[in-house]
């Protein structure tokens, strides 16, 4: 999960969910549930814990089990798991992305190395024998969901991947995971929303899209938001509009967590929501 930018400013974010509504549905498929647009939710990455009683919806690791609510399975699909980047270089280097006969690692978590979605061929291999494998475990736990982290990898690449890589990926990664039952959340990379969703993504999960003037533009594609925010200043603004009687972006749930996400009895966790 990289590091995002630095908080922009905010005061542009009240004009933007004044101009901005929902669009409506648009391609997925009627094989997926989603949650309620607007439904509490938890971002549980740092460690499971029971939910509160409203919380409708929950976002776990796909090596934890689902809560029992709308249940969101998270996968680092175009990078690897820190645990697996050692193994994956050594028996798969060919499905790393490589630098001058380097695995490139992204410079905000070098425990992890870019995938190389580069060519249909490794594409294919990638979700046959790397992340597919990791939908299925989401859907065979009981997830209704998958959160695929890293779409915006290509941005880390040095120049060796491009956004056109990235939603060949996802088209194939919603395929696999609509055919396992699991809606499929895009996750940041706002600036190819529209094309991610043409692919079939049912869902986001955004990472400080008030901070970053991104909101509209998700909600603005698709009916169910989940946004997590790190900065209080950007959450308590968004919330504000978000309590105005017109809700100015009906499909949005926002928490504000701790970049750490710890567990909410944890020193230093931090969990809110509006």
């Amino acid at each position: 999960m990289p590091v995002r930018r630095a908080a922009a400013p905010l005061l542009a974010l009240l004009a933007l969910l004044a101009a901005v509504g929902c669009t409506g549905p648009r391609p997925g498929t009627d094989a997926v549930t989603l949650p309620r647009p607007g439904a509490p939710f938890e971002y549980q990455l740092g460690g499971a814990g029971p939910p509160a009683p409203a919380t409708e919806v929950v976002v776990r690791d796909v090596t934890a089990l689902p809560a029992g609510r709308y249940d969101v399975c998270y996968v680092n699909g175009f990078q690897s798991q820190p645990a697996e980047t050692d193994r994956l270089v050594s028996e798969h280097p060919e499905l790393v992305l490589h630098d001058g006969g380097e695995p490139v690692a992204d410079p905000d978590w070098p425990d992890e190395v870019l995938l190389d979605v580069s060519t249909p061929a490794l594409r294919t291999r990638l979700v046959r024998e790397v992340v597919g494998p990791l939908l299925d475990r989401c859907a065979s736990a009981g997830f209704e969901a998958v959160e695929v982290d890293n779409l915006d990898s290509w941005t880390r690449s040095r120049g060796l991947l491009d956004a056109d890589d990235a939603v060949a990926f996802t088209a194939l990664l919603v395929d696999r995971a609509h055919a396992r039952g699991l809606a499929y959340a895009q996750k940041n990379a706002a600036e190819v929303t529209d094309r991610v969703r043409a692919a079939g993504a049912d869902l986001v999960v955004a990472e400080d899209c008030a901070a970053f003037d991104e909101c509209g533009t998700y909600a603005g594609a698709y009916p169910v938001v989940l946004d997590v925010e790190y900065d209080a200043d950007a959450f308590a603004l968004l919330c504000a509009a978000q309590d105005d009687r017109r809700r100015a972006l009906p499909g949005l749930s926002v928490v504000l967590r701790d970049r750490d996400v710890l567990p909410r009895d944890a020193p230093g966790a931090v969990h809110a929501t509006c």
